[in-house]
């Protein structure tokens, strides 16, 4: 009889090699000791999460961080999506040139597309701020809400679609009772994605921030 407990320790073991790092920062961010070199733990407090929230500039970076996070997903999705949809559905001679460069974001080093964003805005006397960060969040994060959807209506049953239009439903009621529930999912997870990234993001925020942002 095999040891069915085997793959599960297995990743247990994975999930706390991932994870346990992650868990002690956290639980230090806890401990009243200031110095980060210790590796002494002195007593519990809530300190510097009060110091943090009273702290303007920080709240401004984080308030910042999400407005530009949030509007960057919105119009990813709003333009990446029924790219995707084009994409999968219908095909046109200049299709793989349009993979092509809607992957090419995720392929260029940050600093490149930093300095790009930077020449262009520049150039075009575009002023530096929340806008031009935005603007350059929302070119990386389509690529992401492409890939998902097209990943998602790979496998698609069309004739779902082909039902719909039979039974006399318009473009837009198709899409609104059969695509768009399918590809729910997808838009999720790349919204949370491309918000990560967003967040996590610094060289091309450094390169399109105004002084005001």
């Amino acid at each position: 009889m095999k040891k069915r407990w085997m793959p599960k320790l297995y990743i247990a073991l994975i999930l706390l090699f991932l994870y346990l790092p992650i868990i002690v920062v956290i639980a230090y961010s806890f401990d009243s000791n200031p110095q980060a070199s210790s590796a002494k733990f002195d007593s519990f407090t809530f300190k510097w999460y009060t110091e943090l929230v009273h702290n303007k500039h920080m709240m401004g970076s984080i308030k910042n961080s999400l407005i530009i996070g949030l509007w960057s997903v919105a119009a990813a999705l709003v333009i990446g999506t029924p790219a995707a949809i084009v994409t999968v559905k219908y095909h046109f001679r200049t299709k793989l040139l349009f993979d092509n460069l809607t992957f090419m974001p995720l392929m260029i080093p940050e600093i490149i597309l930093g300095i790009a964003f930077l020449t262009w805005y520049a150039m075009l006397g575009i002023p530096f701020g929340h806008g031009t960060m935005i603007l350059a969040h929302t070119t990386f994060c389509i690529p992401y809400v492409i890939i998902l959807v097209k990943t998602r209506l790979a496998g698609f049953d069309k004739s779902l679609e082909e039902a719909s239009r039979d039974l006399g439903a318009t473009n837009a009621q198709t899409f609104r009772h059969i695509i768009l529930p399918a590809i729910i999912p997808a838009l999720l997870s790349a919204a949370l994605l491309g918000f990560a990234i967003s967040l996590d993001d610094v060289i091309i925020s450094f390169f399109t921030a105004g002084p005001a942002s």
